[in-house]
C-alpha cells in the first residue's frame, strides 16, 4: 500500500533517514535535559549554601544581640565604680568629722551627675518654674502671694529624664488658683 499522504512521511522509504533524524533529535534533547538537569542542581547548591549564610547570620545576629543586652551597661557600670570607691573610701574613714564628710559626699555627687550627665540623665529641677504636668507631679498646693499661680515653689524630690524620656517625675508644690 502506497502513502498518498504528502504530509506523512513513507515509513518504507524513509525508514533509515527517519530513524536518524528522531535518534538525533533525541540525543539533542537529552543532551538539552542534562544540561538543564546540571543547571537545576547547581542552582539547588546555590540556594541551599544562601540558605545556610542566613542561617548563620541570623545565628551570629542573636549571638550578638544577646551579648549586647548581657554588657549594655558596662560603660556606666565603668564609669559609676569611681563614684563607688568615693563612697566606700568615705565610709571607712572613721575619724573624718561632719565638716569633712560632706565635703566627700558633695564630691561624690558631683561625680555621680557627671556620670549620669554623660550617660544622659537630666535632672528636672522645677523650682519658681510653671507647672508641667508631662515632667512634674504635683503632691500639694499652697497659696502664695509671691508668686502667680500654677508656679512650683517646692521640690519634694527631684525629677529625672532619660535621652528626652521622663524617668521620674519631679514631686513639687504648686501655688494654686485663688
Amino acid at each position: 500500500m502506497q502513502n498518498n499522504d504528502p504530509h506523512v512521511p513513507d515509513q518504507v522509504q524513509d525508514g533509515g533517514a527517519a530513524d536518524g533524524g528522531v535518534n538525533a533529535d533525541l540525543d539533542a534533547l537529552t543532551a538539552k535535559l542534562g544540561a538543564l538537569e546540571s543547571e537545576l542542581a547547581g542552582a539547588r547548591e546555590t540556594v541551599l549554601r544562601e540558605r545556610a549564610e542566613i542561617e548563620n547570620q541570623r545565628r551570629r545576629l542573636q549571638r550578638d544581640l544577646e551579648q549586647a543586652r548581657r554588657f549594655a551597661n558596662e560603660k556606666l557600670l565603668g564609669d559609676l565604680l569611681p563614684v563607688y570607691d568615693g563612697i566606700v573610701l568615705g565610709l571607712t574613714n572613721e575619724s573624718a568629722d561632719a565638716k569633712t564628710m560632706r565635703e566627700g559626699l558633695e564630691l561624690t555627687l558631683k561625680q555621680l551627675e557627671k556620670v549620669t550627665q554623660s550617660n544622659g540623665l537630666t535632672v528636672v529641677d522645677p523650682l519658681h518654674q510653671p507647672f508641667n504636668p508631662e515632667h512634674h507631679q504635683a503632691i500639694s498646693s499652697v497659696e502664695s502671694n509671691e508668686h502667680p499661680p500654677g508656679t512650683v515653689v517646692a521640690v519634694v524630690q527631684k525629677g529625672f529624664v532619660l535621652n528626652d524620656r521622663l524617668l521620674r517625675p519631679a514631686l513639687v508644690a504648686v501655688v494654686r488658683d485663688n
